[in-house]
């Protein structure tokens, strides 16, 4: 089949689930305005206002990477967070929020995210996303350190693990994979029936090439929010759309609109074909937690859990009720686990401590 006729289908299947999106946001746009009148318990949350003091960390290919440093400096441990695709650094803002008096805390825009400038399309890669991890620690964390990555940003870990081996134990004293894979997502039926995901993933690579190339164009029509977006991300991000603040669903979806189009068509390729399976076993030398939504349909608990089996010392905690965006979704299970990693890393100097187990 032709790539002219290929895309065409594609954008053919992706205009008509559009469409179909649309009438339905059209025809509910009565309950999003019933939704955002609930009392909502983050109205006041200053979320994206919350500032570290600001770094550019310069990477070997010439991408200036932007970063914050929060908390005390003379903290013995710094915790470094890695974003997921199309976020930023603000999105931990929970996590800031509630260890940046207690500890070091380093957040970083990856390429061609938030503040970080661009790069062409080939250097759109999960290994360069790592080696840009290395430069981060390189260039802002003097001591040891913890790692947390969600979605993509779990990835990122898991490229710098496979490229450096030899930070792990000694630099790097804990990692912390929230809503990631170690590979096969494009495997995902995203709670699709087998046939009709088969269609979605075989459609979806030529339609998101062609949104690349018309990424100016689709720009100008993201720049506001819409009723469509907001109730896509509610459903898609989140395991409860009832429970979760209408405030919290408009501050990830911002985000997301701000990663230009032909960013996230840059990169979606390199999250298809993501496979680092092989480099678990490099993770297994520090203390490690796994965290997933029990409700994530973007990487969905099985992923987490075969990340687990690669990794038996690892602890596994599946939060019921949580989607893909669990650090916004459910902080208070998130803070609580990465505070026991933070101790355990300090306590253990590294090395590995106690059996797997998995939590819910």
């Amino acid at each position: 089949m032709s790539t002219r006729r290929r895309v065409g289908i594609a954008g053919a299947i992706v205009g008509t689930a559009s469409a179909g999106v649309a009438a339905a946001a059209l025809a509910k746009r009565y309950a999003v305005g019933r939704i955002r009148l609930r009392p909502d318990l983050e109205a006041s949350e200053p979320f994206g206002e919350l500032r570290g003091r600001p770094a550019i960390v310069k990477t070997s290919d010439g991408v200036e990477l932007y970063a914050e440093v929060d908390g005390p400096e003379d903290a013995a441990l710094t915790v470094v967070f890695c974003h997921g695709y199309t976020l930023n650094l603000d999105s931990w803002h929970y996590q800031r929020r509630d260890l940046r008096h207690t500890h070091r805390l380093v957040f970083w825009d990856q390429r061609c995210h938030g503040r970080s400038t661009r790069t062409p399309a080939e250097d759109c890669t999960i290994d360069r996303l790592g080696a840009d991890l290395a430069e981060v620690l390189k260039t802002l964390v003097p001591g040891p350190c913890v790692l947390v990555g969600h979605s993509m940003g779990g990835m990122t870990v898991m490229a710098l693990a496979d490229a450096h081996p030899e930070l792990f134990g000694d630099k790097v004293r804990g990692v912390a994979l929230i809503s990631t894979s170690a590979g096969k997502l494009a495997e995902i039926t995203l709670g699709l029936p087998a046939l009709i995901s088969k269609a979605v993933h075989w459609a979806a690579a030529p339609a998101v090439s062609m949104l690349g190339r018309r990424a100016a164009l689709i720009d100008k029509g993201r720049q506001a929010g819409n009723d469509v977006s907001f109730l896509a991300l509610r459903f898609l991000g989140f395991g409860d759309p009832s429970s979760i603040s209408p405030t919290v669903v408009d501050f990830a979806e911002s985000m997301i609109r701000s990663t230009p189009t032909d960013v996230i068509a840059d990169f979606y390729p390199a999250l298809m074909s993501h496979d680092k399976l092989s480099a678990l076993g490099v993770l297994d030398k520090v203390p490690t937690e796994i965290i997933v939504g029990a409700s994530d349909w973007l990487t969905p608990p099985d992923h987490s859990r075969a990340i687990s089996a690669g990794l038996p010392s690892a602890r596994l905690t599946v939060i019921d009720g949580a989607s893909h965006l669990v650090p916004l979704e459910n902080p208070e299970t998130v803070n609580e686990t990465l505070t026991e990693l933070i101790k355990r890393a300090e306590d253990t100097g590294g090395g590995s401590a106690g059996a797997g187990r998995e939590a819910v």
